[in-house]
């Protein structure tokens, strides 16, 4: 028995009609095709919050994220931050300049064995309270 396709040669559009059996056009284009033309009523129905604008852009200088470290890593990285220069120690006192490193904001996660002296413009509660308890201080970046 003869296939279906070597039956159906010559005849153009073997069985189909005039476009069904080209490309997508049985089904009205290929994704999003036709969403202002033949489909605009199916997008209205199903999904009514596909044209226009939402929401706002917010400002640059929100939108920007701060540079944060933990209190536990300063911690960790004593040795290499003295090394680098981010941090010395004179008379059994550290300081460390995280300013100088780029480094906005501190955090409180970790823990705090010696005394620092940590320069840096925002700090949070929990970290200004282990940096206390261990006998360190925060100092005004200049």
């Amino acid at each position: 028995m003869p296939s279906r396709t070597k039956k159906l040669r010559g005849s153009r559009t073997h069985g189909r009609g005039a476009k069904a059996g080209r490309g997508a056009g049985k089904r009205g284009g290929h994704g999003n095709a036709g969403v202002w033309k033949h489909k605009v009523m199916s997008i209205y129905k199903y999904d009514p919050g596909h044209f226009g604008r939402r929401g706002f852009k917010r400002p640059q200088k929100v939108v920007s994220a701060k540079i944060t470290m933990n209190v536990g890593e300063v911690q960790e990285r004593l040795e290499t931050l003295i090394r680098d220069g981010f941090a010395t120690r004179e008379s059994g006192k550290m300081t460390v300049d995280l300013t100088k490193m780029g480094i906005d904001k501190l955090l409180g996660t970790g823990r705090v064995s010696s005394s620092l002296h940590i320069m840096v413009p925002e700090i949070s509660k929990v970290a200004k309270e282990k940096i206390e308890q261990a006998g360190g201080a925060i100092l005004e970046p200049q």
